[in-house]
């Protein structure tokens, strides 16, 4: 699987490591499946505290398109989770089979 990781900040370089090691982690099920992924990361109000790291996980899938999730929490580690795992269940839903819906039965009268 191809891992990108981009940043704008350079010192948001050291969580490099990290974020590839999770997304391998939470990938591995379907890395035959999901060749790419992306994953961003900002600080939005530069080097203050508070709920301003930003993570945007992007998964492309052979069958499934691109699945996009972005998630902003207090710190780096659980933006990163929260994006990840709802990036990887957005796009098994995506890889489902389509179920036709069953049709009312009509009550007789």
């Amino acid at each position: 699987m191809q891992i990108i990781f981009e940043s704008r900040e350079p010192w948001l370089e050291r969580l490099r490591g990290f974020a590839v090691r999770r997304v391998r982690q939470a990938t591995r099920p379907l890395d035959w499946l999901a060749p790419r992924a992306r994953v961003q990361m900002s600080d939005v109000q530069g080097a203050r505290d508070g709920i301003d790291k930003r993570c945007q996980v992007e998964l492309t899938a052979e069958g499934a398109g691109t699945v996009v999730v972005t998630s902003i929490t207090r710190d780096w580690g659980s933006a990163l989770q929260s994006a990840l795992s709802r990036a990887v269940r957005a796009l098994l839903l995506r890889l489902q089979p389509v179920r036709p819906r069953r049709r009312a039965l009509a009550h007789p009268r």
